[in-house]
């Protein structure tokens, strides 16, 4: 009997050789303080004497590496303050976008884990899709539909804890060929539902003492892009509002504030039917970020009670550092990386 089925798509071996999987090796191994130590261990194992130039060079490097990993302990606890404690049976979370994507994954995994979850869409999920999940439906754009179904899950489920404002939209189009209705439905979904949220969820986490609330911005939000002017500038905004809302929680008077952690997180291109058909400019040096691995890496700081910045793929956490380049090799660079020209490359596809 004939199969039905597709052929996979085999690819070759390198394929799966990225940047970050080259990172990830190394922070696991000779990066990490732990097997660091394992050397000069070994070394005296071999009877090697504490004077030998091996022996003092391998206790220099592990000692440097502790000291920068206790560094990096300390600069994340004077950034965002001690860690809260997260009980998944205890906390009640919101996702935004939750019924696709991203938000959909997110859903699951806390749905699995025993949490309250409810995902605010416009659209309904598909049966079957999240289990121990409540979908209100609400335009998260619109704020007194924020606040109607805000007052539905107060009574449902009881006062938000955990708020993930996940929902975007994107136009890809020229600057001159968006119109009115484009541009306001961009802001009104990318940035200003994240404004109507934590408005509206922000006053019963402080009356709760607890609470975490994660920003999903991009990357793009730092760099820009052609035929994404809307888009990026949205992200911008929310990479903006999410520093000054830290800055102006940790410097409230309410002690309460200080509970609230806030989470930043700016990924690459995710390998999404947002940005379905566009292709990465380098699949080694960034390569298309799988939701799953978001939702992991956003899941892992939430369980964490910390607050932070996630970037994934490795790039995104020191794109900023293009911007203190000279303006000519800013161009040059992003010319080679392809940030410009990918959406009009889809565009004439389209």
């Amino acid at each position: 009997m004939a199969s039905n089925a597709r052929p996979v798509e085999e690819k070759p071996w390198h394929s799966h050789l990225t940047i970050d999987l080259l990172v990830t090796v190394a922070q696991y191994t000779f990066l990490h303080p732990f097997v660091a130590w394992m050397i000069p261990l070994s070394l005296r194992a071999q009877l090697t004497p504490y004077t030998h130039t091996s022996f003092r060079l391998s206790v220099v490097y592990a000692a440097s590496l502790t000291v920068f990993y206790f560094l990096s302990l300390l600069s994340q606890r004077i950034a965002h303050g001690a860690p809260r404690k997260v009980i998944h049976s205890e906390e009640v979370i919101v996702i935004t976008g939750g019924a696709s994507g991203l938000g959909l994954l997110l859903a699951q995994i806390y749905g699995m884990q025993g949490a309250t979850v409810a995902i605010l869409d416009v659209k309904r999920p598909r049966e079957g899709e999240i289990k121990g999940v409540t979908w209100y439906e609400c335009n998260v754009g619109d704020k007194s539909q924020v606040a109607s179904a805000a007052q539905r899950i107060s009574e449902d489920l009881g006062t938000p804890t955990i708020l993930i404002n996940n929902a975007g939209i994107v136009n890809g189009k020229s600057f001159l060929e968006l119109t009115t209705r484009d541009i306001e439905r961009n802001f009104h979904v990318n940035l200003l539902s994240h404004f109507h949220t934590i408005q509206t969820f922000l006053p019963g986490m402080l009356e709760e003492g607890r609470g975490t609330i994660v920003t999903v911005a991009s990357v793009l939000g730092y760099l820009g892009s052609a035929y994404l002017s809307d888009y990026t500038s949205a992200k911008a905004g929310l990479i903006a509002m999410h520093t000054s809302l830290e800055a102006e929680l940790q410097q409230s008077t309410n002690s309460a504030a200080k509970q609230i952690q806030m989470i930043l997180c700016t990924p690459g291109q995710l390998n999404t039917a947002l940005f379905a058909g566009l292709k990465t400019p380098s699949a080694f040096l960034a390569p298309l970020v799988e939701p799953v691995d978001i939702a992991k890496a956003i899941s892992k700081m939430i369980d964490s009670g910390d607050g932070g910045h996630i970037a994934l793929p490795f790039y995104a956490g020191w794109i900023q550092w293009l911007n203190v380049l000279p303006a000519g090799l800013q161009k040059i660079i992003r010319s080679l990386s392809g940030v410009d020209s990918a959406m009009a490359h889809l565009e004439k596809k389209k």
